[in-house]
């Protein structure tokens, strides 16, 4: 397990609410997480919003950091 996939499991409501307000189109289907699932998650992140999963991850990783 990646530092960010802990850091998720810890703050993934804030993270998700974050994501929500920076990208209006994502759906809470979009934003659905489970634990051991990120590849998942990340990838439909991915076609969504159309950044690679490196630059979601960073983006994530300055979320849970604010």
């Amino acid at each position: 397990m990646t530092d960010i996939e802990l850091q998720l499991d810890g703050k993934i409501e804030e993270v998700k609410g974050k994501l929500k307000q920076k990208y209006a189109s994502l759906t809470d289907d979009d934003l659905m997480y489970q634990k051991g699932m990120e590849d998942e998650f990340f990838g439909r992140l991915e076609r969504k919003i159309g950044k690679s999963k490196s630059d979601l991850r960073a983006e994530i990783t300055n979320l849970i950091n604010l």
